[in-house]
């Protein structure tokens, strides 16, 4: 198609800046950007969309202009949403280099300036792609006449003789036309994707399994305005352990440039499709992060058990009974400088947000990797604090008589054997998310007990979160622990108000410490190693190098100043569990 095409449709609302003399230029694709340098994306040809997210002052323009005209862009359209007129260092900049520049109005959203510009390349081109956008317009309905990005790859399938498949991140596969894809094949490709999206490599990415050679595609958020152009300036960390992909089984090494350019097309529109769907995640999102918000500030159960009714017909619609809720806590954390620091501007592990990126990669390991499609991320809701993703997770409320366990004569309902494990929840996605963390990154996730009630929630997360700091202190890039691993006192720990934990550690060790500060002492290492060697005179003597009648003495003075036994059970038990709240 032609420049000048763009102009001469309505309904994209383009207002041309300058560059009326190269509007004869051919455009053979479009591609949204907010890199201050975003050449290595660029082939020549493109109409570039820009939100102008890059531009921090009029010395940015011309850099810019000048990167794209040297990669044969053959115009740029810059959104007003961000900036509101587009300034005039830019317009200056295109003349200079007789680049043609177009406003794009606010209430024109970049997918569909992408959409009319693949339809209209395609045509021209091929009449199979054409026929895929006009089949794409239903993928955005809600009637039975939609098909999601099957229909897209049915079509792929049916003209062009290419058999594809839409993956996530996981290698779980959302879409495919036909066959699914071989088992364990999935998590090897995404894996390869990741690697080499981390090294910065060019797609497509080729990769070869059991003999069969895939090309895969990036299929990117196709996004609105400057969230679109915000995305592209994002650290390339924050977007690959969250992006699709799709897999085609052919090598893309030996296509001509046409049809790399029509892959690409499919792709930006299976990206509307992704956006839609993950647009229906906002309600789950919002009513996880109502939940948590009140289990955080204290708020009354009967509060947090309103909100939970609200959900529950939400996440498992048609459920007859209250369900019982898991809790789920991720962390993504990075290394300064790491080797995907240069995937994006600024470079620095501190600038990564890392909650959004946690949030969305535990919707997605949360999902069972059995399931086709990603309707069945619907039962899921994740909210993010911080650098924390927290996810809850309903579960049905099984009897021990549905499970056939439990001890005799329990009463109520027994979830022992239901729900998530900790030590199975990562198995299908550990290898392919290595590779996106690669050697700077790490994945670490812990998973609560069940529990049936809004007064065992704030419990069942600080357990959760327990465990993720068990799982963090373990080697591995990808690492989980369950609530089974938490010794019982640390279990018991977060339920204890900190008021209480405060004047309880104060009671019974501030007096020690007074001493020690006075006399130098060391009555709380002594007391430390004594509790360590379970009231052993000889091994603690010899683990201090002190003489048992030193021992005696210091232990005297202990009891002395706090009024306890330490010969006794309960005083013992309160000294240790002191020492850790401390």
């Amino acid at each position: 198609m032609r420049l000048r095409a763009l102009l001469e449709n309505d309904a994209l609302g383009l207002r041309l800046l300058g560059g009326e003399e190269e509007l004869d230029r051919t455009v053979r694709g479009v591609m949204t950007t907010d890199l201050r340098d975003p050449s290595r994306y660029l082939s020549g040809g493109e109409l570039v969309l820009t939100g102008l997210a890059w531009r921090r002052d009029a010395d940015d323009s011309e850099p810019f202009v000048r990167i794209l005209a040297g990669a044969g862009v053959v115009g740029l359209a810059a959104g007003e949403a961000e900036l509101g007129a587009i300034p005039s260092d830019l317009v200056e900049a295109c003349v200079r280099h007789r680049l043609p520049l177009f406003a794009v109005s606010e209430a024109v959203a970049f997918a569909t300036i992408t959409e009319y510009v693949v339809r209209q390349v395609s045509g021209e081109r091929a009449g199979d792609l054409a026929a895929v956008v006009d089949r794409h317009r239903r993928l955005m309905t809600s009637g039975p006449a939609g098909g999601g990005p099957e229909v897209v790859l049915d079509l792929l399938t049916s003209d062009l003789d290419l058999r594809a498949w839409v993956l996530s991140p996981t290698g779980r596969q959302i879409a495919g036309a036909g066959d699914p894809l071989p088992p364990a094949v999935g998590p090897v490709l995404a894996g390869e994707h990741l690697a080499a999206s981390r090294t910065g490599r060019r797609a497509p990415h080729r990769a070869s399994v059991r003999g069969t050679t895939y090309s895969l595609f990036p299929i990117r958020s196709a996004g609105r305005g400057s969230a679109a152009a915000a995305a592209a300036s994002r650290d390339v960390r924050e977007s690959v352990l969250s992006d699709w992909l799709l897999a085609v089984e052919a090598d893309a090494g030996d296509w001509p440039a046409a049809r790399l350019d029509l892959l690409q097309g499919v792709t930006q529109l299976i990206a509307v499709e992704r956006d839609r769907r993950d647009a229906a995640r906002t309600v789950r999102r919002r009513l996880a992060q109502e939940v948590l918000e009140l289990v955080q500030t204290g708020a009354a159960p009967a509060e947090i058990a309103a909100r939970l009714r609200v959900a529950a017909p939400v996440l498992l619609p048609g459920l007859g009974s209250a369900p019982h809720w898991q809790v789920v806590v991720a962390r993504v954390d990075w290394l300064e400088g790491g080797p995907g620091a240069s995937g994006g501007p600024g470079g620095s592990a501190g600038a990564i947000q890392s909650g959004p990126v946690a949030q969305t990669l535990l919707e997605e390991i949360l999902v069972d990797p059995a399931v086709a499609g990603s309707d069945s991320s619907d039962r899921i809701a994740v909210a993010h604090a911080g650098d924390e993703a927290i996810a809850l997770v309903p579960l049905p409320a099984v009897s021990v008589e549905d499970t056939g366990e439990g001890d005799e004569g329990a009463e109520g309902p027994s979830v022992s054997r239901v729900g998530l494990h900790a030590d199975v929840l990562l198995e299908a996605v550990r290898e392919p998310l290595s590779g996106g963390l690669a050697d700077d990154g790490r994945l670490t996730l812990g998973v609560s007990a069940a529990v049936h009630s809004a007064e065992g929630l704030r419990g069942a997360l600080e357990e959760a979160r327990h465990a993720r700091r068990v799982a963090a202190a373990r080697p591995g890039r990808v690492c989980a622990a369950g609530h089974h691993e938490l010794a019982s006192h640390v279990l018991l720990l977060p339920f204890v108000p900190d008021d209480v934990r405060r004047a309880f550690t104060a009671r019974l060790l501030d007096p020690l410490r007074d001493y020690d500060r006075r006399h130098r002492a060391e009555l709380i290492p002594t007391l430390e190693a004594f509790l360590d060697c379970d009231g052993s005179w000889t091994r603690c003597a010899a683990r201090l190098h002190l003489h048992v009648n030193t021992l005696r003495y210091r232990v005297g003075r202990i009891e002395q100043l706090t009024g306890r036994d330490l010969s006794r059970l309960e005083d013992k038990l309160d000294f240790f569990l002191a020492l850790r709240m401390s």
